[in-house]
């Protein structure tokens, strides 16, 4: 019963919650208990705040039983990235320099659910500083949670273990260029980066200054559209925030593809390097589109496959510029190598390039939003392989073609959509042979969420992948006894 309930949709618990067949607290202490048993090995935690979090249910139940049911988050227990800041509760981007970082005020995003209910479990693990390249993690080693000995992706990878192992309802994360589409990709749940502007970063710690943004990963399509709507709008801290209304992003979840357009960019997905079982996952989903009513064609963006070089050159610059006044010359052996180094090279663009890359960008972004004039959606797989091992060195490059593989081309799905800024989400389209999850990129115009959100609602809505949960018992007595 527990693991049924920790598996349910938001959407199905917030129902059974107004109803009142089960109670916030039932949920928090199911979701406490998967995390006091499986969360030693998958890592996927760095705080759990288990006594404000009961309390908060408590509290939660008693305004429910009085009537005072607010909506279809109240009594919903989340985790959130430990990139976002919350107040009395440490904060420690993933890092022994942060490791005792107490906030004394709480994100936007923060505040906006809990006006809305949600009940806030902890903070989840994640690569350092929100950069991926982490080699060695102070709060340990986070695990797919599909087969322990591959990875749950980049940087919000614990955000993405937890809400596919059950040890939270949703979660929030932070993309910059895939940290939130890679863990929904590897762990098999749903992953959103809206429109840059959209949601506010008041709160988060974030320097990739053009394309950092928050955002939802869930176990269903209509979960991430409702917490997205709890956490979009205009906010006077961020002056980067839109004043555009917030829509309900679950009112055009019909199911109804008739006429919508949809552009397969052929730079990201019929290229040599795709895995098989990948293509073959893609081709099934695109025949599956086509059948609800999606005219799906071909797209070239012959400029989309240099948007990884353009971004890395320029937002990695943008972050080294403020931690090398910041710690990297006085806290060097703090940082984890990965960090450290991925930095330091940054420190050594020379501005005439970064500033040439950052035109290369506005080409890239131009590219995608004149094909989004033609195209409703534009789609792709979010990566062009099944999650890897842990222990595959992705971030040792020798010459230049194994630079390519390494360093460019397994971040070439996502950052070209990070560059451009548009609202882009990650939904399971399949498992390989060995069980692991694979994915699909649906990206749109930028502030059309809600569009995006009805193609992958609607693709959801004829496929059973995302009622596929991981035997998280079945996959620990795999690794120990490997082990």
């Amino acid at each position: 019963m527990k693991q049924a309930l920790a598996f349910l949709s938001l959407a199905e618990q917030a129902r059974l919650i107004r109803g009142r067949e089960i109670s916030p607290v039932d949920l928090v202490n199911t979701c406490l208990d998967r995390i006091a048993r499986w969360d030693p090995l998958l890592r996927s935690y760095i705080t759990v705040c288990a006594d404000e979090a009961l309390a908060q249910a408590k509290k939660a139940e008693r305004e429910i039983a009085s009537g005072r049911y607010i909506g279809p988050l109240h009594g919903i227990p989340y985790g959130v990235k430990d990139q976002i800041c919350t107040r009395g509760i440490k904060t420690t981007l993933g890092s022994r320099i942060l490791s005792e970082y107490v906030p004394d005020s709480d994100a936007t995003v923060i505040e906006r659910l809990r006006a809305a209910g949600a009940i806030l479990l902890g903070k989840h693990n994640l690569h350092e500083f929100g950069k991926g390249s982490t080699k060695i993690f102070p709060f340990g080693q986070p695990r797919n949670p599909w087969n322990l000995n591959h990875s749950p992706s980049s940087s919000s990878s614990g955000s993405g273990v937890a809400v596919a192992s059950g040890l939270c309802s949703a979660a929030l994360g932070e993309d910059t260029g895939g940290s939130i589409r890679g863990p929904a990709e590897a762990n098999g749940i749903v992953g959103l980066r809206p429109t840059f502007g959209r949601v506010s970063r008041f709160g988060g710690v974030m320097y990739g200054w053009n394309c950092d943004t928050i955002g939802p990963l869930t176990r269903t399509v209509k979960d991430c559209a409702l917490i997205l709507g709890a956490i979009a709008g205009e906010d006077e801290r961020d002056v980067l925030t839109s004043s555009r209304p917030v829509p309900d992003y679950t009112r055009n979840l019909s199911g109804d593809l008739r006429g919508i357009r949809v552009g397969v960019v052929v730079e990201l997905t019929y290229v040599e390097e795709t895995h098989e079982e990948v293509m073959s996952a893609l081709q099934s989903a695109l025949r599956l589109l086509e059948s609800i009513g999606a005219l799906v064609e071909n797209v070239t963006l012959p400029l989309a496959r240099y948007a990884t070089p353009f971004q890395m050159l320029t937002t990695d610059v943008d972050v080294a510029s403020v931690f090398l006044h910041k710690w990297l010359r006085t806290r060097w052996a703090d940082f984890d190598i990965g960090t450290r180094t991925r930095l330091a090279a940054s420190c050594l663009i020379p501005a005439v390039t970064y500033q040439r890359a950052m035109r290369g960008r506005a080409l890239v972004r131009r590219e995608i939003l004149d094909a989004l004039q033609k195209y409703d959606v534009l789609i792709s797989p979010t990566n062009h392989n099944p999650p890897p091992r842990i222990d595959d060195p992705r971030e040792q490059v020798g010459d230049g073609a194994n630079t390519y593989r390494r360093e460019i081309f397994r971040r070439v799905t996502n950052y070209p959509f990070s560059v451009a800024n548009t609202p882009t989400i990650a939904i399971p389209m399949g498992f390989s042979s060995g069980g692991l999850p694979l994915s699909m990129q649906i990206a749109g115009r930028p502030f059309e969420e809600e569009l995006v959100l009805r193609v992958a609602d609607a693709y959801e809505r004829n496929t059973t992948w995302h009622r596929q949960h991981p035997d998280v018992a079945h996959t620990v007595k795999q690794f120990q006894v490997q082990a």
